[in-house]
C-alpha cells in the first residue's frame, strides 16, 4: 500500500474520530416553537423549559424548543389546530381541552372521577405506560384527523375542588355558587349535579372573581393556585375533589415537523417526555406542599374538608357521563373499556397499599396540630 494510500486512509479514521466527538460539522439545528395554553409564569411552564432543557441536551443542541406564552401567534383555543397547520410548530397544553374534537381526550387528559375506576395519577401512568394507554393516545389523534404527534409530560393530581367566599357545608351551598370549571366532561358533571358550571382558561379566572363574573373557582393545586393569585380574592379552600383526580399536560409537535427528525431525535424527545414524568410528580408533591403551608399561615386561607355529600353525588354523575359516552363513540368506549380492564387488575392492589400511605401520612400532619 502506498504511503498517500496510508495517509489518505489515517486522515479518513481521523476525520471520522473528530466527527463523534462532535467536531465535525454541525447538524443543522431543528427549532420547535411551542405556544402553551397558560402564562409563562406558570409551574407547569417551569416544567416544559426543563423538559427544553433535557431535549437539548441530550441533541447535543440539535433540537431545540422555545416556549411561547399564551396567545403568541394564534388564540388559547386555537392553539392545537395552529400546530396542526403548520402555524406553530408546537403546543402545551391539557389534552381535555379538545373534548369538543372527540369526548376520549377527557380519557387521556383528564379521565373524570378516576375514570369511574378508581385510578389515581401513579395508576394512570402504569395504564398509559404498560396497559395499552399509549398505543390508544397515538391514535387518538387520527381520530381527531389531525397532524400531530402528542407526548405526555406533566401529571398532577387529585386537583383540589376548590375556591369559596364563604364555607360551603353541603351540595346545596355549593349550588349557590357560579363556579370555573374545566372544559368537557369534568365541567358538564358539575352541571349534571346542579352546580353553575362556567368553562373558562386558567387566565381568565382571576379577572372574572373580581369582575363577579364568577365567584367561586377551581384551578388545580396549591402552588398554581396561589401563583394565579385565588387567594387573594378567596379565603376558603377545599382540597378534596373528584372531577381530576388525574390531569395530564401534554406537548403536541406537528406531525411533519416530528417526521424530519431523526431516530435519534425521536427517542431523545421519548426519554426526555418519560423522565418529564416522573419530574414533574416529585416537583408538585414538594411545591404544593410549601404553597400550602405559606397559603394558611401567611394569607390567612382556611382549609376545610369536602362536603360528604359531594362525593356521591359527583361519582354518581360522572358515572352516568362516561356510559353515555361511551354508549354513543366506539373509541371513547374502547379507551375507556381498556383503563377499565387495567382497574379490575391493578386498582384493587394499588388501592389496598395507598391506605397505609394515607393513614401514615393523616397520622404526621395530626400529630403536628
Amino acid at each position: 500500500m502506498s504511503y498517500r494510500r496510508n495517509t489518505f486512509s489515517a486522515a479518513l479514521v481521523a476525520a471520522a474520530m473528530f466527527a463523534s466527538l462532535g467536531g465535525g460539522p454541525a447538524a443543522a439545528e431543528t427549532r420547535i416553537r411551542v405556544q402553551s395554553v397558560i402564562p409563562t409564569k406558570a409551574d407547569e411552564v417551569v416544567m416544559l423549559n426543563a423538559f427544553a432543557d433535557d431535549v437539548r441536551a441530550l441533541t447535543n443542541g440539535e433540537v431545540s424548543i422555545e416556549v411561547l406564552p399564551a396567545g403568541a401567534v394564534v388564540g388559547v383555543r386555537e392553539t392545537l389546530d395552529a400546530v396542526d397547520k403548520g402555524l406553530v410548530e408546537g403546543g402545551f397544553a391539557w389534552t381535555h381541552y379538545w373534548s369538543g374534537k372527540h369526548p376520549a381526550a377527557m380519557l387521556f387528559g383528564s379521565p373524570v372521577a378516576g375514570a369511574g375506576v378508581g385510578i389515581d395519577n401513579i395508576a394512570f401512568l402504569s395504564w398509559f405506560l404498560y396497559g395499552g394507554g399509549k398505543d390508544l393516545y397515538d391514535q387518538l389523534w387520527d381520530e381527531m384527523g389531525v397532524n400531530i404527534k402528542g407526548f405526555m409530560l406533566q401529571p398532577v393530581g387529585p386537583e383540589a375542588l376548590g375556591w369559596f367566599r364563604e364555607p360551603i357545608n353541603s351540595m346545596d351551598d355549593f349550588r349557590k355558587y357560579r363556579f370555573r370549571t374545566p372544559p368537557g366532561i369534568p365541567g358538564q358533571t358539575y352541571k349534571d349535579i346542579g352546580v353553575a358550571s362556567v368553562a373558562m382558561g386558567g387566565g381568565d379566572i382571576l379577572p372574572a372573581l373580581e369582575k363577579g363574573t364568577i365567584d367561586a373557582a377551581e384551578w388545580c393545586c396549591p402552588k398554581p393556585d396561589s401563583v394565579f393569585g385565588l387567594h387573594k380574592v378567596l379565603k376558603h379552600y377545599y382540597l378534596q375533589g373528584l372531577h381530576q383526580v388525574v390531569v395530564n399536560a401534554d406537548i403536541y409537535i406537528n406531525g411533519d415537523v416530528y417526521r424530519s427528525l431523526t431516530p435519534h431525535q425521536q427517542k431523545a424527545i421519548e426519554v426526555a417526555a418519560n423522565a418529564s414524568l416522573i419530574k414533574a410528580l416529585g416537583y408538585r408533591i414538594y411545591e404544593n406542599g410549601k404553597a400550602l403551608k405559606d397559603l394558611t399561615e401567611n394569607h390567612g386561607v382556611q382549609l376545610h374538608d369536602t362536603p360528604a355529600d359531594y362525593f356521591s353525588a359527583y361519582m354518581d354523575a360522572a358515572r352516568a357521563s362516561l356510559e353515555k359516552n361511551a354508549a354513543e363513540n366506539a373509541f371513547f368506549k374502547e379507551v375507556w373499556d381498556s383503563q377499565k380492564a387495567f382497574a379490575e387488575v391493578a386498582v384493587p392492589f394499588w388501592a389496598g397499599a395507598q391506605m397505609s400511605n394515607a393513614s401514615l401520612g393523616m397520622a404526621f400532619a395530626k400529630s403536628r396540630q
